[in-house]
C-alpha cells in the first residue's frame, strides 16, 4: 500500500481526492492538510510514503521544501502544475518527485502517484527535454540570455520573497507597503524576465544573479 497525505487549502478538491483516491486498492489515504503549518505536523505524525501538495497555494513551492527538510524520505508529487519550462523547473528545485499537470485526468493521478511511489519519474516528453537542457546548461556552465533591463532593489526584494512562496499579502505586510503596490511591481517583474507566472521569475533570477538598479523611494 501507498500511503497518501494530501495537501490543498481548497476544500472540496481536497475531499474529492481523498474520497477518490481511498477508493483504489494499492492507496491509502492517510490524512489531508489545508495549509503548509498543518502538512509538515501530518507529515511528522503519520508518515506518509507519497505528499500530493497543490501547486495553487500560495506557498506551494514552500512547502514542498518544508516538508523535505523535515522528512527527506517521503516523495512529493506536485499537483496543477502548468507545464511549462519555469514551472517544471521550479517544481523539481523545490524537490518534487514528480508532478501532476492542470489538465490531467484522475487516472493520470494515480499513475503518478504509483509510478512516484515506485521511485521513478513520470513526465511529459517536453518536460523531460526541459530538464535535460537545464541540467546540460548547468553543466557546462552556461546561462540563457536575460533581457537587457535591469531589476531595481524592490523588485528583487519582492522575487525573493515569492521564492520563499510567500504571496502578495504576505509580501505586503513584509515589506509594509499595499498588496496593489506589490501586484504592479509583480507585474513589471515578469515584464522585464519575460515570463508569465510567478514561479518561473523566481526561478529565473534564481538561475541568472542580477544586479539591481536603483528605483524610485527604495533604499540601498
Amino acid at each position: 500500500m501507498i500511503r497518501i497525505l494530501i495537501v490543498t487549502d481548497i476544500r472540496l478538491y481536497r475531499d474529492g481526492l481523498a474520497d477518490f483516491l481511498a477508493k483504489r486498492e494499492r492507496l491509502a489515504v492517510v490524512g489531508t492538510a489545508d495549509s503548509r503549518a498543518t502538512a509538515v505536523g501530518q507529515a511528522r505524525d503519520l508518515a506518509p510514503d507519497v505528499i500530493l501538495v497543490d501547486q495553487a497555494m500560495p506557498a506551494g513551492g514552500a512547502t514542498i521544501r518544508d516538508l523535505l527538510a523535515l522528512m527527506p524520505s517521503p516523495k512529493v508529487l506536485a499537483l496543477g502544475v502548468a507545464e511549462t519550462e519555469g514551472d517544471v523547473i521550479a517544481c523539481a528545485e523545490a524537490g518534487a518527485s514528480g508532478y501532476v499537470a492542470r489538465e490531467a485526468s484522475l487516472d493520470e493521478l494515480v499513475a503518478a502517484v504509483e509510478s512516484v511511489g515506485r521511485g521513478e519519474l513520470l513526465c511529459s516528453p517536453r518536460a523531460a527535454a526541459s530538464l535535460m537542457r537545464r541540467v546540460a546548461l548547468r553543466a557546462a556552465g552556461n546561462v540563457e540570455p536575460i533581457p537587457a533591463n535591469r531589476l531595481t532593489i524592490r523588485e528583487v526584494q519582492i522575487v525573493r520573497l515569492i521564492e520563499q512562496g510567500l504571496s502578495n499579502k504576505e509580501i505586503a505586510s513584509r515589506l509594509g507597503i499595499e498588496v496593489a503596490t506589490v501586484k504592479n511591481h509583480v507585474h513589471n517583474v515578469l515584464e522585464k524576465l519575460q515570463v508569465h507566472r510567478r514561479a518561473e521569475a523566481a526561478t529565473r533570477l534564481r538561475d541568472h544573479p542580477l544586479r539591481a538598479t536603483r528605483g524610485e523611494g527604495v533604499p540601498a
